[in-house]
């Protein structure tokens, strides 16, 4: 089986899918991997790094008609959607319920999709392929660099000559995979850190991070079946934020990670809360998408300040500014996914493996994930289980505040 890894196109995308030592790992298996020259530029990974690896440089025409899987860490671009034939698979972070229409697409052309970001998060044999958790830790790191390159003053203690700085008091809003190591690299640069989630259990995880648990009297246990939570009502979400803008107008760094896939993410951070803060604060929304923010007025990749001096900075595509990290990561996923899904030196589609029902989008024709199959107006077909639903957009982590579903750490 052949398999291709592209050269990313989306602005700013400088990770690669597969690193030169995933090939070592896939060889066994009957794999053999292409690569298009330049495809790990981007992350430090020269061509002749996957030459030595025992990987074949090609061009992007070769690599297509050779290519029976192609693997890519965004969605395909418009030029590889349309070169795609019947017969092949596409692997990568492909946000089925962001864009539904793109599996229809795939589906429309006998390609089998396999999203990452579908991956069923609580099967403890799938945490090897969890992409979702890598390039959240990713994130969760780097949001808090951006942070602090924000913030006029410094995060730790300092006492110099000069006088003592106290430090920075920063607030993470949501204790989900980006959120811990957000809180993590904070306390690591010696910030005073508080953190906050909707689920009681998730106290023990941010104070053993050295950070205080932030409580609301307002709201009561939002834990919900599975280490989940459940959806607050909307007296409950009022209550929330109302009690929330007044620990958030205390702080100097607020970071925000509550993402919900397919939809738009929760507001968090009014308006009125963010004129509430002080002249020099910075938030950083994790959150921020096309959909919306987490915070009022946060657009993705753009940094804004307002009239009242506060710094927001839509995230955007955080795991893409660290590249060779992030790539690390998500070549580590996408090998053990591949080698789950490799038979014999093939592609093997097994609808009733709890872990393919919830990455295979499309195959045969059809779209075969059940909430992706519901936004294109069809069903699955019968002898498909439905997996799980929650596949979705790959940008930041899976909590969300006041709503559906936190993932858990663990």
């Amino acid at each position: 089986m052949k398999v291709a890894v592209v050269r990313e196109t989306a602005p700013g995308e400088r990770r690669v899918a597969l690193t030169p030592d995933a090939v070592a790992r896939l060889s066994p298996a009957g794999i053999e991997v292409l690569v298009k020259s330049g495809a790990g530029d981007g992350a430090w990974f020269g061509d002749s790094a996957y030459a030595e690896a025992g990987a074949t440089i090609v061009s992007r025409d070769e690599l297509l008609a050779a290519a029976d899987v192609i693997v890519t860490v965004g969605k395909p671009d418009a030029d590889l959607q349309q070169r795609l034939r019947a017969g092949q698979a596409v692997f990568g972070m492909l946000a089925p319920l962001t864009d539904p229409d793109l599996a229809a697409a795939l589906a429309g052309k006998g390609v089998t999709a396999v999203s990452l970001d579908g991956l069923p998060r609580t099967l403890s044999r799938a945490q090897g392929m969890d992409a979702l958790t890598s390039q959240s830790n990713v994130a969760g790191y780097k949001a808090v660099l951006v942070g602090a390159a924000a913030f006029g003053r410094f995060f730790p203690l300092l006492i110099t000559a000069a006088g003592t700085a106290r430090p920075a008091r920063v607030l993470v809003l949501g204790t989900g995979v980006a959120g811990l190591q957000a809180i993590g690299t904070a306390r690591r640069l010696g910030a005073v850190v508080s953190g906050y989630d909707v689920r009681p259990s998730s106290k023990g995880e941010v104070e053993s991070l050295g950070a205080t648990f932030l409580e609301l009297k307002s709201v009561a246990s939002a834990a919900g079946e599975g280490g989940y939570a459940r959806e607050l009502t909307e007296e409950e979400r009022r209550a929330q934020q109302a009690e929330l803008s007044g620990h958030i107008a205390a702080h100097d760094v607020v970071i925000t990670t509550a993402q919900v896939p397919g939809r738009r993410p929760p507001l968090l951070v009014t308006e009125d809360t963010v004129k509430a803060m002080a002249a020099g604060s910075v938030i950083v929304d994790m959150a921020a998408s096309p959909l919306g923010g987490n915070v009022a007025g946060s657009v993705p990749d753009e940094e804004i300040v307002t009239e009242n001096g506060v710094t927001v900075i839509g995230a955007g595509n955080l795991p893409a500014t660290v590249p060779t990290a992030a790539s690390n990561a998500f070549s580590r996923n996408m090998t053990a996914l591949l080698l789950h899904m490799t038979s014999e030196g093939s592609l093997a589609v097994d609808p009733a493996d709890e872990i393919q029902a919830g990455v295979v989008i499309s195959h045969g024709g059809r779209v075969v994930h059940a909430g992706t199959a519901a936004l294109t107006g069809g069903s699955p077909p019968e002898d498909v289980p439905a997996g799980d639903s929650t596949a979705g957009d790959s940008t930041g982590d899976s909590d969300e505040e006041g709503g559906a579903r936190v993932e858990r750490s663990d």
